[in-house]
């Protein structure tokens, strides 16, 4: 029962809960952001009639794959960040509760705090980029989204949806759907939209969580750095 209670105290809460939030962040990020790139490609092919350029050129269909692949390295780097923050919340809580006892405080491992302070923030800053980056697609099916949900409204109205606008396709290319034409009723009672909408919203709400762990780290980082600093002249002060 005391070696239970034992561990059960020496369990950096903290640290816990921003490490669940960070999962829970990237995981929504990563997979939500995964599914409604593959969405887009399919409303690009189905709809819009986009296809693939020949050979090695630098199209939106290799563009999305480059951002997948960023996907997956941003989930396994945060995977392991995470452990490693979890294991650095372990080491500096014992450092403070032992004290006095056989653990002593290094210079190394306020070293190691202050690295991992200045590379969270980094991360935040990143992730701050990311939030804001997802928000555009967010912004650009959010209108698409409206105009296919207000179409009974708009009688006599000529809208075109033009890919050309976000850099989708090049200038040259006209890929336009308008309002009234079989094309933009198909795709708008098609679920495409509606579901890459919403996953796009996700992700975006992954990235405000991801941000707001970054900042949780921070908070518990710089606090144990602190109690760290202060320590440790309280040992020397004792010694």
């Amino acid at each position: 029962m005391e070696c239970c209670l034992k561990c059960v105290r020496g369990i950096p809460y903290p640290s816990l809960i921003a490490t669940i939030l960070l999962y829970a962040g990237v995981a929504l990020f990563c997979g939500c952001g995964h599914e409604a790139l593959t969405g887009t490609l399919t409303i690009l092919q189905n709809y819009f009639e986009v296809v693939r350029a020949p050979g090695d050129s630098l199209d939106v269909f290799t563009m999305i794959d480059i951002i997948k692949y960023v996907i997956y390295g941003i989930a396994s780097a945060f995977f392991v960040y995470g452990i490693l923050l979890m294991v650095e919340g372990f080491f500096t809580s014992g450092a403070i509760k032992d004290l006095y006892g056989d653990f002593k405080i290094t210079t190394c491992g306020r070293c190691v705090s202050a690295w991992f302070i200045m590379l969270t923030y980094i991360f935040m800053l990143a992730w701050l980029g990311l939030t804001a980056f997802t928000a555009l697609p967010v912004f650009m099916y959010f209108n698409i989204w409206t105009i296919c949900q207000n179409t009974t409204m708009l009688e006599g109205a000529s809208l075109c949806l033009d890919p050309r606008q976000f850099g989708v396709v090049t200038i040259s290319e006209e890929k336009t759907v308008c309002t009234g034409t079989e094309k933009f009723f198909k795709m708008c009672e098609s679920k495409e939209v509606d579901m890459t909408f919403h996953l796009f919203v996700c992700a975006l709400a992954g990235a405000g969580a991801a941000v707001i762990a970054m900042i949780h780290y921070l908070m518990v980082l710089s606090a144990n750095w602190a109690y760290v600093k202060d320590a440790c002249k309280l040992q020397k002060y004792e010694d």
